[in-house]
């Protein structure tokens, strides 16, 4: 039988210094532009898109619509949307619109979301 570990502390102490200093650091950074960027992360199909992105160094707009199982106009808003959060980037090759990753931070963060969501599936079976 496992035993449950309580998740609350059952004093109101905390370490002043620590709290203060990270407080300050957390404080400093821009939080906010770092959530927007996950919230665009969180819709599945932007996932699929930004996943499909880390297989294929560029996709034209058309060959995301059909990865996606949607149409181009879809494809192309939530493309769109990953530009603007500096997810993404495009280009245009003669009457294509081209898109990829912004950098090999994006590529980065979706790899080791799913390296991380194979391990807890795996430490969850067990």
């Amino acid at each position: 039988m496992t035993k449950q570990i309580q998740e609350t502390c059952d004093v109101a102490v905390f370490n002043e210094d620590k709290v203060y200093r990270v407080k300050e650091m957390v404080e400093s950074e821009n939080i906010l532009a770092v959530s927007e960027m996950f919230k665009a992360l969180c819709d599945e199909t932007r996932l699929k898109i930004a996943y499909a992105l880390t297989q294929e160094d560029k996709l034209c707009v058309c060959d995301v619509a059909h990865i996606i199982g949607a149409s181009t106009a879809t494809a192309s808003h939530h493309l769109r949307h990953l530009k603007k959060l500096g997810l993404a980037k495009s280009y245009k090759e003669g009457k294509q619109v081209y898109y990829q990753l912004d950098d090999d931070h994006v590529k980065t963060l979706i790899t080791i979301g799913l390296v991380h969501q194979k391990e807890v599936k795996r430490r969850d079976n067990n």
